[in-house]
């Protein structure tokens, strides 16, 4: 799996003219599924996103997480963050999970990031969507479960 993970101070996900997701202060996390990805995988990354201290302190100094600090999580399946660009001009899709199985592995990682009591929003999976987003910062990370980075 891996994610993007965007600190915001507001953020909503819009499918076909309907806002399905919104939230205040927070992380927007753009996940992509695998091939081969497994729910320990999603036990991991959210796990790490709970904890991650990306939000600042009284002095200014990136020390919080998003729990620390009252924020929310907005998860949004995007199955192109497994794209390999590697070999020419058309980005390759074969390490993407099905979509059978990238749903399923979505849902489950919504699943367990409301069991950490973290407020959730989400997107629709598989449906074409509109992001809006204030990445404050601007704060963006990388995660992914196997640890490449």
């Amino acid at each position: 799996m891996r994610v993007v993970a965007q600190r915001v101070s507001g953020a909503s996900v819009t499918v076909n003219g309907e806002v399905t997701g919104s939230i205040g202060h927070g992380l927007v996390i753009l996940l992509g599924v695998a091939t081969g990805d497994t729910e320990a995988a999603a036990d991991y990354l959210v796990s790490k996103l709970a904890g991650l201290r990306i939000f600042r302190d009284h002095e200014g100094k990136a020390n919080h997480s998003v729990r620390d600090v009252g924020g929310s999580f907005l998860i949004v399946s995007q199955f192109t963050l497994m794209a390999d660009c590697r070999k020419g001009r058309r980005p390759g899709f074969d390490d993407a999970a099905p979509p059978g199985i990238a749903k399923r592995l979505y849902e489950y990682f919504v699943e367990a990031a409301r069991k950490t009591e973290i407020p959730v929003q989400t997107g629709v999976f598989q449906a074409e969507m509109t992001v809006s987003l204030a990445n404050e910062g601007p704060f963006t990370i990388l995660l992914d479960s196997n640890k490449n980075f």
